[in-house]
């Protein structure tokens, strides 16, 4: 609201003041209610955002378990291997000896 339209219509007296708070508070409530959509409106795409953030957490936890069993299958694998082998050595030093 202007200082020349609040100048206006207190020219009337009471009712041109009380007309102008009127017109000043509609212009501020408007102004408010747009704020609070453009907010709205930003929330929801964050909201969307933060959904599809989430969903690819999950996706990345899920392979990195995957991931860490089949560590786990190979270390046992691997243990059972050495052992294998140690015993051949120590049998083959064994079966030397002899």
């Amino acid at each position: 609201m202007t200082p020349q339209l609040f100048e206006s219509l207190s020219q009337f007296g009471v009712g041109g003041l009380m007309g102008a708070l009127w017109v000043w508070e509609r212009w501020l409530s408007r102004r408010r209610e747009h704020e609070l959509s453009q907010a709205h409106e930003q929330i929801m795409a964050e909201r969307q955002v933060f959904r599809e953030l989430v969903h690819l957490v999950q996706q990345n936890t899920q392979a990195l378990e995957r991931f860490n069993q089949t560590q786990q299958q190979l270390k046992v694998v691997l243990e059972r291997m050495q052992s294998q082998i140690i015993g051949r050595v120590l049998q083959e030093s064994a079966d030397d000896a002899a």
